[in-house]
Order: structure tokens, then sequence, then C-alpha cells
């Protein structure tokens, strides 16, 4: 099994709602590091899992629409609680409409601080 990972850094803000969680219920930051992972059995006739250049280019798209914005306010997050169990999958579904992929499983990592992630997709 061939795998191929991706890490992009950005910062974001965002409150979460429909609960008393004290300080993260008002406008904060997160230094966020998200990790895409690909998965596949076979390598194109380049000798490539994904191109690796499409891969990072729609990555820094899909994270521009999200870098240095409060996520409440943004479509995707409309009406619902911005966990970051929820932005893992959001982030997940994006990229995976974007890339062109052939017999290939992604996978979404996405850590808020040093310690603490959520992911979602194949891993």
């Amino acid at each position: 099994m061939y795998r191929l990972a991706i890490t992009r850094d950005f910062i974001a803000q965002h409150f979460l709602i429909g609960g008393d969680w004290g300080a993260e219920n008002t406008r904060h930051s997160h230094h966020y590091r998200l990790q895409l992972r690909l998965r596949g059995e076979s390598l194109d006739r380049h000798g490539y899992l994904c191109d690796i250049v499409e891969l990072e280019r729609v990555l820094d798209e899909v994270l521009g629409g999200y870098r240095d914005r409060t996520l409440n306010e943004l479509a995707p997050f409309a009406g619902i609680n911005p966990s970051l169990e929820r932005f893992a999958k959001i982030l997940y579904d994006e990229l995976l409409a974007r890339l062109e992929l052939r017999d290939v499983t992604i996978a979404v990592r996405l850590w808020e601080n040093e310690h603490d992630w959520a992911a979602y997709g194949a891993d």
C-alpha cells in the first residue's frame, strides 16, 4: 500500500455554540495544522500516487477559504457548532470534491494545537 501525506499550517478563529464551554464560547484563534493523507494500491505511469504539485495547489486553495477567517461566519458552519471534528469533515469533503483521484482514498487529520486533533476519512 502506497501512502503520501502533505501538511499545511494556518490560523483561523471560531467560537463554540450550544453549550457552556467557558472561554471557548468567545471568539478565539487556533493555529491549525492539517495533514492530508492519501493511500492507494498502485502508482500512475509517472510513478506517482498523486501529482503532489496538483495536490498542494488544491489544498492551498481550500485552506485559503478558511485562513484568517472566523469559521462561524462561513457557509459550511451555518447554524452548527464549529467543532474540530466537524471542521475535519468539512475539509475532507471539499478536498475530495476538488481532487481528481482514481483508486486513491484520502484522510484529513486536523490539529488545533500541539496535542489535540480530529480526523475524517479512510486512514
